[in-house]
């Protein structure tokens, strides 16, 4: 009963201190006593004593060093692991066989500031603090420690020595600089208190470091006793902020570092980790703290070497430590403080204080219920998308713009934009790169030294340095060479071009610039990960605002909190499905759907992209550019879009012609060609005609009449080479007569009315490009290139492709047995566009699925994009009418639209305010407005033959849309 009232006043002055609570107590209070009392009472003097010590293991370790943890777990009683370098998986299996060993259950530790990745291979890495510590919104940074504290406790690990809480006052510290989340005391608590809900929401204990403040130091304690020579008063108000706040926030344990600081503790030289006054004094009584004090790892020399093997951990103990971390002689160690318990210098209560504080963070922990760590789907349960998606947003909220001068970021009108990028720094800058160049045409350019950079920058306008520095590790060098200083001094300077510099390392990097003067915009992105480099570009072209707020000075120029805001100019981002509402495994329908059309040999191959709320979360190849062919289909393959040019090409003209008044939609075709006065034609009206209610023919073989009697291409009308006479170039080896432009149209003016009915047609087209051309005085593809596609960032989007690309990007389209007779690769496939030079109002734009996307989206911003005004809203929603659905035609004016009936050009389930369009070569696109959705495919089914029509018979198409649409989720 005396033993009862003991503990329980023990556990009672435990929970209260100074008005807080016992981080340690658990909700059900009554039952953690009783179980750790029992636990207690059942211990020897040698368990109880072994309790007091953590040791350090690695999964990697041979089997000599697994027997001696064994023999100290079996042997020696030890209460706790440290787990450090290994795998996941052996790591769990190492936990399992050393729990079931152990009388007490054992407290597993690890070092997993920025994820269990700090330790492990195949698990995840998260941002570093400092990164973190550039967010604004705590949230964000609560929801990264609660995903590393999951981690955590999946591999059985019950506390995490985290959260880094010292303050990185000093550039030059060697060991904790990246691991820190800045110089403002304040947003380290922040950060810190932030993070550590997260984890101990997760269920797993944190641990505040390293006490009292390792922030100011150029001495890496791992090597020698770093010296710490402010006054108490400096110490209090800044080192020990950080601290104080989360002891108020519930911190569960804290890490003594170990530092001489001769303000705190009087005894020269004297490890702060040893000492009484500094744990006991100030730690314990002065700041009230109740949870677990840990030392940092004895076996480090700024303490190893301080005093014989086994005095460092009873010095430790004797200060008020309760768990001595990486003992170097168990054994021994514990013989020590045995000696010294049984010679009256210990006390039982001094021992039971520790012992049962550590025994109540084993229960809170869980392991008064212990449960092995189930080994299957270990792996995908540490590397889920849930991973992602938070280290997503975590990057977006981080990246930091500290000068934008001219408001260069976002980069805005792209028509008079020539980007050149340079690559600084000794790692890999190919995420930034392929990024920028998803958004505008960027060259990447190389150098030997500054006469090279000068020549070759000379017809740029703007240059973007990507510095790229080791994202392995936080302590990876993270300095400019001297020829990178001198070269971005010299770079910025030159008259023809504005500078952006973008640092992927840590911002103490530009502390060794000289002159910010003539650098014109800089960005921190902090690390070289992957996902930083995408968002880093994704917010030079303003599909991401930047938020970030610099945690540390970098500069005079840039001194901490510096922050410069951007906005979003509706260019489209990437991003993973979920955060827009859709679900990537829901998504995987799309993968088979396509894998089963290339498997029925509807086509070779093809592009998918899908797009919502402005965001593009699906972007996949899929096969080849033919069934013989060895590369594969890349985002950079162009397809021939077919009758997708009349929305993205021909259409856009005619808005914007209307909108200006050269055109109405009650403008008949007399009006737009007076030669057609006399035809059937005359009173066939705008709105009818982009409508397919104009009783036009649906299509006029006008190649037909231009073969002979071999149904080859009669010399009459072609030349194999251009002359006089014969400029219409139809493929390289194929040269039209200039006379046949005008047979084209005198066709068309002789064509009869059909019956007045829906019956899509591509002869209105024609029309259409004869009146833009003739009322603006420039080629259809020179118009919509400077109204649209330049500016636009539509860099892979082009008539006549082989003008602008590589014939090994453009997917060939046919084997051609009845017109051109050779593969159409580069030239158009519809006959009438090829006839026309290529470019038709109906046909001949080629391009990518990345591209079709980005102009799909500005019809959904109500033609607004990348901070350009196309169209009016009013234009784009009069366009997107259907007119005649009383007279059963479904189309709006240019636009395909939803069937009215059961079957049609959809899969049935979007909204009616959706539009799109589909085209003879297996493409498609469709934009909805009320799910801000957006889906491309294109395909070139008409390979090797345009026969092929299983692709259109199965509806493949529609069954990807409605894959799509299952998998939205809100």
């Amino acid at each position: 009963m005396r033993n009862y009232f003991y503990f329980f006043f023990f556990f009672f002055s435990l929970f209260i201190a100074k008005g807080q609570t016992n981080p340690l107590i658990t909700s059900d209070s009554t039952s953690q006593r009783l179980w750790v009392e029992a636990r207690y009472d059942e211990m020897t003097l040698e368990e109880k004593v072994g309790q007091l010590f953590m040791v350090s293991v690695a999964s990697n370790q041979n089997d000599k060093t697994t027997a001696s943890i064994k023999a100290l777990i079996e042997k020696e009683n030890i209460g706790g692991i440290i787990f450090s370098k290994g795998g996941p998986v052996r790591q769990a299996k190492l936990t399992n066989t050393y729990q079931a060993l152990s009388k007490t259950p054992l407290l597993i530790g690890m070092d997993a500031e920025w994820g269990l990745a700090m330790r492990l291979d195949s698990t995840y890495a998260f941002p570093w603090n400092m990164t973190l510590g550039a967010i604004k919104d705590n949230a964000i940074v609560e929801k990264v420690g609660q995903q590393i504290g999951r981690h955590a406790k999946r591999i059985g690990v019950h506390i995490n020595f985290s959260p880094d809480i010292d303050i990185n006052i000093n550039p030059k510290n060697p060991i904790i600089g990246n691991r820190s989340f800045g110089e403002d005391k304040e947003n380290v608590a922040h950060k810190g208190i932030a993070f550590m809900k997260g984890m101990e929401g997760a269920g797993v204990l944190s641990s505040g470091k390293h006490f009292p403040g390792h922030g100011d130091t150029e001495t890496d304690s791992h090597k020698a006793l770093p010296v710490i020579e402010f006054t108490k008063q400096r110490i209090d108000s800044i080192e020990l902020y950080p601290f104080k706040r989360l002891i108020e926030n519930g911190l569960s344990s804290i890490m003594v570092a170990h530092l001489d600081i001769p303000s705190l503790e009087p005894k020269e030289g004297y490890p702060s980790s040893l000492s009484k006054t500094i744990i006991t004094d100030l730690l314990k009584k002065q700041l009230g703290f109740k949870g677990l004090v840990f030392t940092d790892a004895l076996n480090m020399k700024a303490v190893s070497e301080f005093a014989p093997e086994g005095e460092v951990e009873l010095s430790a103990f004797m200060a008020g430590s309760d768990i001595l971390l990486m003992p170097v002689d168990v054994k021994n160690a514990k013989r020590k403080i045995i000696e010294t318990y049984t010679n009256g210098s210990i006390t039982e209560e001094r021992l039971a204080e520790s012992v049962k504080k550590i025994l109540m963070a084993k229960y809170k922990a869980g392991l008064n219920n212990y449960q092995p760590i189930e080994t299957n789907e270990l792996y995908d349960d540490l590397n889920s998308l849930e991973n992602d998606i938070v280290h997503e947003e975590a990057i977006e909220n981080a990246i930091t713009v500290v000068k934008n001068k001219f408001d260069l970021a976002p980069i805005k009108r792209l028509n008079n934009k020539k980007i050149a990028y340079i690559q600084f720094g000794d790692d890999d800058g190919t995420p930034f790169f392929n990024m920028l160049n998803k958004y505008a045409k960027v060259t990447k350019v190389e150098a030997k030294d500054i006469a090279g950079y000068r020549d070759k920058l000379k017809n740029f306008n703007l240059v973007i340095i990507g510095f790229h520095k080791s994202n392995d590790s936080p302590w990876k060098s993270y300095k400019f060479s001297k020829n990178e200083l001198f070269w971005l001094q010299e770079i910025s300077r030159l008259r023809t071009s504005n500078t952006i510099l973008t640092v992927f390392a840590k911002p103490y990097a530009l502390l060794d610039v000289v002159n910010f003067q003539s650098i014109d915009a800089t960005i921190v992105g902090y690390q070289n990960s992957k996902i930083a480099q995408e968002k880093a570009a994704q917010i030079l072209f303003g599909a991401l605002p930047a938020k970030g707020v610099l945690p540390v000075s970098a500069s005079n120029a840039f001194p901490v909190n510096t922050e410069i805001k951007t906005k979003e100019i509706a260019r489209l981002g990437y991003s993973l499905p979920e955060r827009v509402g859709l679900s990537t495994s829901k998504l995987t329908a799309v993968d088979s759907l396509v894998q089963m059309g290339m498997d029925s040999l509807m086509f070779p191959g093809a592009q998918i992209v899908v797009a919502r709320k402005g965001k593009i979360v699906y972007q996949k190849n899929f096969g080849k550019p033919t069934y013989e062919g060895i590369d594969s289909i890349t985002d950079d393959h162009i397809y021939d879009l077919a009758s997708l040019t009349k929305i993205l090409s021909t259409l856009p003209l005619i808005m914007k012609m209307e909108e200006e008044g050269k055109i109405k939609l009650n403008n008949t075709f007399e009006d737009l060609i007076p030669e057609y006065a006399e035809s059937d034609l005359k009173d066939v009206t705008v709105l009818k005609a982009l409508s397919h209610y104009g009783r036009l023919p649906a299509w006029i073989a006008f190649y037909a009449s231009t073969l002979n009697k071999k149904r080859q291409p009669s010399s009459e009308f072609y030349r194999n080479k251009p002359s006089e006479g014969f400029s219409i170039k139809v493929t390289d080896k194929l040269y039209l007569t200039d006379a046949y432009k005008d047979s084209i149209y005198n066709r068309i003016g002789r064509q009869e009315l059909k019956s007045n009915r829906y019956r899509y047609s591509d002869v209105a087209y024609y029309v259409f490009k004869k009146y833009i051309e003739e009322t603006r005085g420039k080629r259809l593809d020179v118009l919509i290139d400077d109204f649209l596609l330049k500016s636009l960032g539509a860099t892979n989007t082009s008539f006549n492709p082989l003008e602008k690309f590589k014939k090994q990007r453009i997917v060939p389209s046919e084997e051609d047995n009845y017109y051109r007779y050779e593969t159409v690769q580069g030239y158009v496939h519809d006959m009438g566009a090829a006839m026309q030079n290529g470019v038709g109002g109906h046909a001949g734009l080629f391009s990518n699925a990345n591209d079709v996307a980005k102009i799909m989206q500005m019809y959904l911003q109500g033609g607004r994009y990348g901070g350009e005004r196309y169209l009016d809203s009013r234009t784009v929603e009069k366009f997107n009418k259907c007119y005649f659905c009383d007279k059963d035609v479904r189309r709006g004016v240019g636009f395909d639209k939803p069937q009215l009936k059961d079957s049609g050009p959809t899969c049935g389930c979007v909204s009616r305010k959706s539009f799109g369009h589909s085209g003879f070569t297996g493409t498609y696109t469709w934009a909805d407005p009320d799910e801000e959705l957006v889906y491309v495919f294109l395909s070139n089914r008409t390979y090797p033959s345009s026969r092929n029509n299983i692709l259109v018979k199965s509806g493949l198409r529609t069954r990807i849309q409605q894959a799509i649409y299952d998998s939205l989720i809100n």
